[in-house]
């Protein structure tokens, strides 16, 4: 059943109930189908954009919804909830907006900001490559000046909405002084040049697009450049610390729903003359499950409240990501035990629901990056 929530006004109470009432009505009856045949849910991401939830943090004077970072989460974990490959894609929307929210020029965002968050136009965001996942620092995609427009060359990697974003939100570098010489461009998915491979083939998540984005001569106007030369990196490192925020949210939602089910199968399924609910073997690993998934939406509201209130929030955002996905993992895996044969099966969606949680373990940095943030700011905070 659907989580209690703690919400700060009515009117945030009122904005998830609409969430959920999407996810139960519009998104979960398709989404079996939709993963199913790999097929990309645009049209459900333009019916979120119609109801005002592409871009709920962001400022009202640019379409966002303008409201708390802990309420932008709790309508993502609604919406993951119900399709986690949509839940993703509405993170990700949101981490590429951010970049033009935060750091662009107002000329930039009254060009561009409004088409970005009222659905019109979906992002992705193009960090990652092949030999730089991790140390990010080290990406190779070139952009060189050529009068007034950078002129881009290289290959992203395992980019969520590859091929099917309108725009990217990609980091680039424009010297070769390490870190310091990647940028941020703006990059319409139009472009002559800018291309997708053929989409990964993967375990889960089989419903949202990623492929390799490629840049062949692909020529990007100077007025695209968000923030300053050689600003790029730090806007990478600050967008993925609310992004891991994000996948927090939905890990924490695929997890209630993995939870929902086993309970709703344990009430209905028995054995020797009565539900297995009743046995302490399944009710102790059910009482485990609801714990792992409490205590990680616990963690990514405070990390959100911090942010909201506007104290450092980077550790506690690496916490929630670790705990969340890891705590995923294991709820997924145990609701596929609670249903035995059944749950190994695709009649029942925790199969689905146990091969959509491993990769959120993975992307907005690995849970390895992330105990390296977390210990890196113990060591920081001891001096």
């Amino acid at each position: 059943m659907p989580a209690e929530r703690l919400l700060p006004t009515t009117e945030a109470g009122d904005l998830v109930a609409l969430a959920r009432e999407i996810a139960r009505d519009e998104l979960a009856p398709l989404a079996a189908e939709h993963e199913e045949a790999e097929r990309f849910p645009r049209e459900q991401f333009r019916l979120l954009g119609k109801s005002g939830l592409l871009g709920l943090p962001y400022a009202e004077r640019w379409g966002g919804g303008e409201v708390a970072y802990e309420v932008y989460l709790q309508v993502l974990e609604e919406i993951a909830a119900a399709w986690m490959s949509v839940g993703v894609g509405l993170s990700v929307h949101t981490m590429s907006c951010y970049a033009l929210a935060h750091y662009g020029t107002d000329p930039q965002r009254d060009r561009w900001l409004p088409a970005m968050l009222d659905g019109e136009l979906l992002g992705a965001y193009a960090l990652s490559e092949s030999h730089a996942g991790s140390d990010a620092a080290a990406l190779s995609t070139r952009a060189r000046v050529d009068g007034e427009v950078y002129v881009v060359n290289g290959t992203k990697a395992w980019i969520t909405h590859a091929g099917e974003a309108d725009f990217y939100t990609t980091m680039v570098r424009t010297s070769d002084d390490g870190g310091r010489g990647v940028s941020c461009l703006l990059v319409d998915g139009e472009t002559p040049g800018v291309s997708a491979a053929t989409p990964e083939r993967k375990m889960g998540l089989t419903g949202s697009t990623t492929a390799q984005l490629l840049f062949t001569d692909a020529r990007v106007g100077t007025d695209r450049l968000v923030g300053a030369e050689g600003e790029g990196l730090r806007i990478a490192l600050s967008s993925l610390s609310s992004g891991r925020l994000g996948i927090a949210a939905c890990a924490v939602g695929l997890a209630q729903a993995a939870l929902d089910e086993a309970v709703a199968y344990a009430k209905g399924r028995s054995q020797f003359g009565r539900p297995i609910i009743e046995f302490q073997g399944v009710e102790f690993l059910l009482a485990d499950m609801a714990a792992a998934v409490e205590s990680s939406r616990a963690m990514y509201l405070d990390a959100a409240r911090r942010r909201d209130r506007g104290m450092p929030f980077q550790r506690q955002a690496s916490i929630a990501k670790l705990v969340a996905t890891d705590s995923a993992m294991k709820v997924t895996t145990d609701a596929v035990q609670v249903l035995g044969g059944a749950g190994y099966t695709r009649d029942f969606p925790v199969e689905r629901y146990m091969r959509e949680a491993k990769v959120p373990q993975i992307f907005e940095g690995t849970n390895q990056i992330q105990r390296m943030v977390i210990a890196r700011e113990l060591r920081q905070a001891a001096g």
